[in-house]
């Protein structure tokens, strides 16, 4: 009873690591790929570079809500993993 409690908790914790971390590199790649295409798109266009700006970083912002919202539901699952009741 107790084990398979244990290593019940012990997936769920494995789990939201594996998820936070694989939130992180997805963030990553996105915000780097933005980043580079968009210098691509402004050294083709530079009379556009102001819309390309603000259209990067809009989008930047965007993953950057959409990542820490799943780093914390990956937080909140290794919390309540953990035996931490809200």
């Amino acid at each position: 009873m107790l084990t398979s409690i244990l290593l019940t908790a012990g997936f769920a914790l494995m789990g939201a690591g594996i998820g936070a971390g694989i939130v992180a590199i997805g963030a990553g790649l996105g915000i780097g790929r933005i980043g580079g295409q968009a210098m691509e798109s402004i050294a083709r266009q530079p009379e556009a570079a102001g819309k390309i700006q603000t259209a990067m970083l809009i989008i930047a912002a965007l993953i950057e809500v959409v990542s820490l919202f799943a780093v914390v539901i990956c937080l909140l699952i290794a919390l309540n993993a953990g035996g931490v009741a809200f």
